[in-house]
């Protein structure tokens, strides 16, 4: 089930052929908009009450019955509809009646869960609220429902303690606490039927809405009432044998009708276990997901699981400080509307600043919703790209199932900055996009427990310790881990995928499926080692051949000696002379080899200093490379500055008699010394393994000599 945003641009009045405008049918869908607003607020402010609120909860009806699934008939089941009263002399259908029940029983349902969790919290409110013990920690967690985060709990606990700063006790309830919910002008034509609504598909891209909508503010009779034909055209995302369902309608503020239309498809059948090879991510800071293949070998108690070493690694970490800059912004926005709000405020209205004022509040708050409505676009466009990565890497490495950390046990400290409360706020939509990709694509994702994937060495199972970079290891950092015991020496984030992926294989008998959300969890730890091993090397070094040799541009047919060239280069020693000379012959003449001969591809200096194999400190420097002295900052070759190979004098030339350069050159030397831009998101490319190259179900799809190498072998290589 997904749900696709459209537009409605225009419509037609069924009765008369005549075309509605983009303007009158956004005016007429505001009419309808509003009037069910109107009537939804009042539902939900009458039953705005702990007791009503305990009868929705409990799901039953006055006989015992259980309350169905659609909001508006559990509304009139319960007897509440003597408050679903229209304005004077407006008329109002019934089918309009339902969509504002239907709201009313979606908001306060929605409001049962901030109920639960508030309860939870004054039912176990500690001594000091800032901080909780592990005694208290241990009971508010027993009390609470299982998905509840812990940025939740805090937003939640820093409300109760507002509340008791203003008003000197604790609250009685969620009614208490918060006003009753707003809710927005919008309609749902789900709970209408068709003397309301109709709509069919007319082809691959478009579809047919059918709605009554009302020709006037309040209409008084149900002859202002008319039905509107809207074409409405259905994005790439909706497939062609979607199933769609009656939409929503609203009116957006920048004068557009937004057209909700969920639309759904069967899913193939997933299974949680039987898996030997899946896929782990890890939630990191600078990089949004790192991820590892994962192999489970073996049977019983002798069952371990292997990888293959390489990380999956996408880093959104341009993206994220374009997030950080329009976080940044908006506060300062809302600190600029609140201080004019306050001096208009003030003023008052007579006074002639005091409308100054608050005219300089409402364009900050028209700038402040905008930048709001950036910084949403931006978080979504980051999760569903980073989401079709994760799946597109799952479906090419042959992995059937996503392991992923636990949310829940997972939040941003105080002493960690910038990107890692920006990755926290995309983390649960990146969650979620990845279950709705993966389940389209007959992928099935499991969360595993949180606690002690980054603090545990893979290999060993010993401690891990943190550095800045593997060759800092005496100071202490976050960024790499390294294992005093086993030697390893890794990314912290890919360690973390690694025992994620081997937590989720080695447990997958633990499985549980929460039906109310449909998320799949395993709690119980199951720890493990991890190997790194190599898959078959001669198939794969034949396939990289072959396809280097297929997409290698063909070599121009010359002569293998440069013309007019009559020497050899004099850098090298020349072989030619010696060719027919024997080896101790050319010793004795030379006299200059002594030891062991060096291959022709070793360099004959080197360029970066080199280390003694015995006593491990620094040796001198070649010369000509002095690595101590920094670097002089000089602008870039290109933009009116001479190349290293255009003398000086060139650029006092006049510009006509100039050698200029292509802009393909500028742009490129300009690229390699800047590289700035917020937009970039680097990732591991996604290689699709075949049948000869990567992880294997089983024998017969192994090549003859992949099978005939695990035959002779202990070990199982992939």
């Amino acid at each position: 089930m997904a749900t696709a945003t459209c537009t409605a641009y225009s419509g037609v009045l069924e009765v008369t052929g005549e075309r509605v405008g983009q303007r009158v049918l956004l005016e007429r869908v505001g009419f309808l908009a509003r009037l069910s607003q109107d009537l939804t607020g009042s539902l939900v402010a009458s039953r705005w009450d702990e007791d009503f609120l305990d009868v929705l909860a409990a799901g039953l009806d006055a006989r015992g019955e259980v309350l169905p699934s659609k909001g508006w008939m559990a509304w009139r089941r319960l007897g509440w509809t003597e408050k679903v009263t229209a304005p004077a002399g407006v008329y109002v259908s019934d089918r309009v009646r339902r969509g504002a029940l239907e709201y009313a029983a979606r908001t306060l349902r929605l409001a049962l869960h901030r109920r639960t969790i508030v309860a939870a919290i004054l039912g176990t409110w500690p001594t000091d609220p800032r901080r909780r013990t592990e005694t208290e920690w241990t009971a508010l967690r027993a009390a609470l429902p299982a998905p509840v985060s812990g940025a939740e709990i805090r937003n939640r606990t820093r409300q109760i303690r507002a509340f008791v700063a203003e008003h000197g006790q604790l609250p009685a309830g969620l009614c208490t606490l918060e006003d009753p919910p707003q809710v927005a002008p919008l309609v749902l034509l789900a709970a209408m039927d068709r003397q309301q609504v109709t709509l069919d598909r007319i082809d691959a891209a478009t579809a047919r809405l059918r709605v009554k909508l009302a020709l006037c503010a309040a209409p008084a009779t149900g002859r202002q009432w008319a039905w509107h034909v809207l074409d409405v055209r259905l994005p790439a995302t909706v497939d062609t044998g979607a199933v769609l369902h009656t939409p929503t309608l609203r009116p957006t503020r920048t004068g557009r009708i937004a057209v909700d239309l969920p639309h759904s498809k069967p899913a193939p059948v997933l299974k949680a276990t039987g898996h030997t090879v899946g896929v782990g991510f890890d939630w990191g800071v600078n990089t949004l997901l790192t991820g590892t293949l994962g192999r489970l070998t073996g049977r019983g108690t002798a069952q371990r699981v292997v990888t293959d070493g390489h990380p999956l690694i996408f880093d959104g970490t341009g993206i994220s400080a374009k997030l950080h800059r329009l976080r940044g912004l908006r506060e300062h926005l809302a600190a600029k509307r609140d201080a004019c709000q306050a001096l208009a405020d003030g003023l008052g209205s007579p006074h002639l600043g005091g409308g100054e004022h608050a005219g300089r509040a409402q364009v900050l708050a028209i700038e402040h919703a905008r930048v709001c409505a950036r910084i949403r676009h931006l978080n979504g466009a980051l999760a569903w790209a980073a989401a079709r990565w994760a799946v597109d890497q799952a479906l090419a490495l042959g992995a059937w199932v996503i392991y992923l950390e636990d949310l829940a046990t997972l939040e941003a400290r105080g002493h960690r900055k910038g990107n890692a409360r920006l990755s926290g706020q995309v983390r649960g939509a990146v969650a979620q996009a990845i279950r709705h990709l993966a389940a389209k694509a007959g992928i099935v994702v499991v969360t595993v427990p949180a606690r002690g994937t980054s603090a545990i060495c893979p290999s060993c199972l010993s401690q891990l310790t943190h550095h800045p970079a593997p060759g800092r290891l005496t100071e202490r950092g976050w960024k790499w881990a390294h294992c005093d015991r086993c030697g390893l020496s890794l990314d912290r984030d890919h360690a973390s995928a690694r025992r994620i992926v081997s937590r989720g294989l080695l447990a997958q008998r633990h499985t549980a499926l929460d039906r109310a959300t449909g998320i799949r969890a395993i709690r119980t730890t199951v720890e493990g080692t991890v190997a790194v091993v190599r898959r078959p090397k001669k198939t794969t070094r034949r396939l990289r051949r072959q396809r280097h040799a297929e997409q290698a541009p063909p070599h121009p047919r010359r002569p293998h000696t440069t013309p007019g060239k009559g020497h050899p280069t004099p850098s090298r020693p020349s072989s030619q002379g010696r060719r027919n000379v024997p080896r101790a012959a050319a010793t004795s003449a030379q006299g200059l080899i002594s030891g062991p001969q060096t291959s022709r591809r070793m360099p004959e200096a080197r360029t970066v200093p080199a280390t003694s194999p015995i006593t491990g400190t620094m040796v001198q420097r070649p010369a000509g490379h002095d690595t101590q002295t920094p670097a002089a900052v000089q602008p870039v070759p290109g933009h009116e500055v001479p190349t290293p190979d255009q003398p000086e004098e060139e650029t006092l030339l006049p510009i006509g008699r100039r050698r200029r350069l292509s802009h393909r050159i500028c742009r490129q030397r300009t690229r390699n010394a800047e590289r700035t831009g917020f937009h970039h998101v680097h990732a591991t490319e996604v290689h699709p393994l075949t049948p000869r190259f990567g992880p294997h179900q089983g024998d017969r799809t192994r090549p003859r000599r992949a099978r005939k190498a695990r035959n002779t072998q202990a070990n199982t290589e992939f």
